[in-house]
């Protein structure tokens, strides 16, 4: 018999403790929340309640939360944009015109259509035409003292340019692209 042997509930399975608690902690990693026995083929089922007294209180929480977020049906749930939160969201249906709203886990704000980091100043149309790398805040601020300015985008550098004199022809003089 294996010292400290954990039995499967639903077969006749045993395993030690501590290779269930690595089995369980990798497959929650992998967001698996419906978790059977390591056997092939085998029907056995782990839970939670029965697991919950070899399981590190980490591992047992998040496998918790994990089946938790899965009740809720995928489409009414997101995460908070910002990398170091991630806080689980759910979608409110009857937001109706209201963009900007705040995380209510890390406070910050993020736009409820995007469903990115808050785009002030640019309407979701145009924010999601914008390249990956040109969505930053400071990339949105430019843009839009670029409108308020009249400042025109060579085509081909991307480099904002402004026209201050002469006929509506354009020459950049980083690339020297006339648009």
């Amino acid at each position: 018999m294996i010292d400290e042997a954990f039995e499967i509930k639903g077969c006749a399975h045993s395993y030690c403790s501590e290779c269930i608690v690595r089995y369980v902690a990798s497959k929650i990693q992998e967001n698996v929340i419906s978790i059977g026995c390591p056997e092939m083929n085998c029907q056995g089922v782990l839970e939670p309640e029965y697991c919950k007294s070899i399981l590190p209180p980490e591992v047992f929480d998040r496998w918790g939360r994990a089946q938790c977020e899965a009740l809720i049906l995928g489409d009414q749930i997101f995460y908070c944009p910002f990398k170091d939160c991630s806080a689980p969201l759910l979608v409110d249906e009857g937001q109706g015109g209201i963009v900007q709203s705040e995380c209510a886990h890390c406070k910050r704000s993020f736009c409820a259509q995007c469903k990115v980091p808050w785009h002030a100043g640019i309407v979701c149309a145009e924010f999601q035409k914008l390249d990956v790398d040109e969505r930053g805040r400071e990339d949105i601020m430019l843009m839009e003292a670029a409108k308020k300015n009249g400042w025109q985008r060579c085509p081909k550098c991307k480099f904002y340019v402004e026209k201050t004199y002469g006929c509506s022809s354009i020459i950049c003089r980083f690339v020297l692209s006339t648009f």
